[in-house]
C-alpha cells in the first residue's frame, strides 16, 4: 500500500501514525529527498531505505506514539558515522503526527445509561465500541462515531479491545457484570474500569473476586461507585454526566502524565543543542 492510501485509510479508522519524509540529503544515502513512509505502532508502509536509519526512524515515531506527542521533529542522522550504514552520507527528516490521540471505549450494556453516556462519549475525542446481546435494546439511530456490536457472547468483545482501554459496565445481570469484571481485571493493562452499582455491589463483588484470587491492588483500580461523586442526581442522564466527567478526567491525568515522561526520553535522542 501506498504511504497516501496508508494515511487515508489509517484516518478513516481513527488510528494514529507518524508520517516520516526525507527532506535533505547529502553524500551517498539510500533514498532520495522526498521519499516517505507511515509508521503506526504496529506497522509500517513504504520505506525510507532500510537499514539502521529505517530502524531509528520507527523507533523515534512509535517514541511519538506512545507518548501521544502532536508535535513535528527534524532529526539529522549521519549515516556512516553514528548509524554505520555502508553509504556514508547525512540525510535529515522530518516527524509529522497525523491523527489525533483517542481513548478506546468500551461500554458494555445499552440500557437507559447506557443510551445516556454513549452520546456524550461520541461528542469526545474517543471511539467507542457499545457492546449488548440484546438488538432490540440499542436506539434506532447510533451516534456517529459509535461501533455498535450485538454479541450472545459480550465477555468474548473484552479481548477486541487495545492495551490502554476504558472499559465500562452497566448490564442487566448481576452476574454478567462479575464475568466482565473478573476478565478485564485479569487482563490487567486498561487505562480505566468503571462498574455501575452501589457500594454494597462493590463488596460483593470484591468478595467473590478475591475467592477467584484476584488481589487487592488490582481491584483497587475499579471503579465502583463510578463517576465523580460531586455530580449528584439518579436521573440516567445525571449518572451518564458523572460517568462521562470522571473519564475525562482520568483521560486528561493520563495523557498528561505520559506526554511529560515521554518528552524526557525523546530529549535523550536529540543533541545537546537542541533540548533546551
Amino acid at each position: 500500500m501506498s504511504w497516501i492510501s496508508a494515511l487515508a485509510e489509517l484516518q478513516q479508522q481513527g488510528q494514529a501514525c507518524v508520517l516520516v519524509t526525507i527532506i535533505e540529503e547529502r553524500g551517498s544515502t539510500p533514498r532520495n529527498a522526498g521519499s516517505k513512509m507511515v509508521v503506526t505502532a504496529d506497522r509500517i508502509f513504504e520505506t525510507i531505505g532500510g537499514g539502521h536509519l529505517e530502524y531509528k526512524a520507527m523507533e523515534l515515531a512509535r517514541e511519538m506514539l506512545a507518548t501521544r506527542c502532536q508535535d513535528t521533529r527534524l532529526e539529522r542522522f549521519s549515516l556512516g558515522a553514528s548509524l554505520g550504514q555502508c553509504c556514508g552520507g547525512a540525510t535529515v527528516l522530518l516527524f509529522e503526527p497525523m491523527g489525533q490521540p483517542q481513548a478506546q471505549i468500551a461500554v458494555f450494556g445499552a440500557g437507559h445509561v447506557g443510551r445516556a453516556l454513549v452520546p456524550l462519549l461520541a461528542s469526545l475525542p474517543c471511539k467507542v465500541r457499545w457492546i449488548d446481546s440484546r438488538e432490540n435494546e440499542f436506539p434506532e439511530q447510533i451516534p456517529a462515531g459509535v461501533d455498535k456490536v450485538v454479541n450472545e457472547d459480550v465477555i468474548d468483545e473484552i479481548e477486541q479491545m487495545p492495551a490502554g482501554s476504558y472499559f465500562i459496565v452497566m448490564t442487566h445481570n448481576h452476574q454478567l457484570d462479575l464475568e466482565l469484571t473478573a476478565a478485564i481485571l485479569k487482563r490487567g493493562d486498561f487505562a480505566y474500569y468503571g462498574l455501575i452499582g452501589s457500594q454494597t455491589k462493590r463488596v460483593k463483588f470484591e468478595h467473590r473476586l478475591r475467592e477467584r484470587g484476584f488481589d487487592e491492588a488490582l481491584m483497587a483500580r475499579m471503579r465502583c461507585p463510578m463517576g465523580l461523586a460531586e455530580v449528584k442526581g439518579k436521573l440516567p442522564v445525571e449518572i451518564a454526566v458523572s460517568i462521562a466527567g470522571e473519564v475525562i478526567a482520568t483521560y486528561n491525568a493520563h495523557f498528561g502524565s505520559e506526554t511529560k515522561k515521554g518528552e524526557s526520553r525523546v530529549a535523550k535522542l536529540l543533541p545537546a543543542s537542541r533540548r533546551s
